[in-house]
């Protein structure tokens, strides 16, 4: 499947920026103070997703310590008596189905599901939004300052037995090494699953509606998706977690320092 490409977005976020100056010189009214955060937004959102896709899209061929650090990986999975990726794998095979369903999740649903619970939370719960907007952002600049400590994925570890899902059940995300639309030595840490925590936990912690509980859901599936297509570390998935973690405490933590700077002094008691 084929994503907007950085370019487009850069495009989308600038006529975003444009009309959001337009509406800005207009009189006030209802329509107008609706759609000016939502211009706003969307040109931000656009030029984050811009700069995410120009810096995946970056010639990253070099791949110096990609295969020791995942035999380390799997060797401290084993230590710690993880459940092997390919044991996840081997239970998908045996259902043509599920192999397919499995292959298909990893390669449409991130993306997609990460941008409705965006316009969602937008929407429906604005107060949250700025958190887990920001908390995102976070993630996603962690993610792409540690690919640059290279890390294969188990499906390269070839001992291992892998068969790809991709060229078996098509959408293949990533082809031959150095093509497609990302880097596949960047497998620490998986943005999947750092992506499906955004989502999963946002809608549990916004929302009472008993949907949550199947949207939270998303987080699991997805852990299960990345291990058993092969394409990520147990660890990967830790990891990008424990990040979203970080990048929300992050963002807690200096909202309440701006706070209190915002706050007004007390006028000194008169003599």
């Amino acid at each position: 499947m084929s994503w907007a490409t950085w370019d487009q977005a850069a495009i989308a976020s600038a006529a975003s920026l444009v009309a959001w100056l337009i509406l800005r010189a207009l009189p006030a009214s209802r329509v107008r103070n609706a759609l000016m955060p939502a211009f706003s937004e969307f040109a931000l959102i656009s030029a984050l997703y811009a700069v995410w896709r120009l810096a995946r899209e970056l010639p990253f061929t070099h791949p110096e310590g990609a295969m020791e650090r995942a035999e380390a990986i799997d060797d401290l999975q084993n230590f710690l008596h993880l459940p092997t990726e390919i044991s996840m794998q081997h239970f998908v095979v045996h259902y043509d189905w599920l192999a397919a369903a499995t292959n298909d999740y990893y390669a449409t649903v991130h993306v997609p599901a990460l941008l409705v619970f965006l316009v969602w939370l937008f929407i429906r719960h604005r107060d949250q939004y700025p958190h887990w907007r920001n908390g995102l952002a976070g993630l996603t600049a962690f993610c792409l300052i540690i690919r640059f400590i290279r890390v294969a994925p188990p499906r390269f570890v070839q001992e291992l037995g892998f068969v790809d899902l991709s060229d078996k059940h098509g959408f293949d995300v990533y082809g031959d090494v150095g093509t497609g639309i990302s880097d596949q030595f960047a497998a620490m840490p998986s943005i999947h699953v750092g992506w499906a925590a955004v989502v999963a936990l946002g809608v549990f912690s916004v929302t009472t509606s008993k949907w949550r509980w199947l949207i939270v859901l998303h987080l699991p599936v997805t852990i299960f998706v990345v291990a058993a297509t092969g394409h990520h570390w147990w660890l990967d998935g830790i990891v990008a977690i424990a990040l979203l973690w970080v990048s929300l405490k992050a963002d807690t933590y200096v909202r309440a320092r701006l706070a209190r700077r915002r706050e007004p002094v007390p006028a000194p008691a008169s003599a």
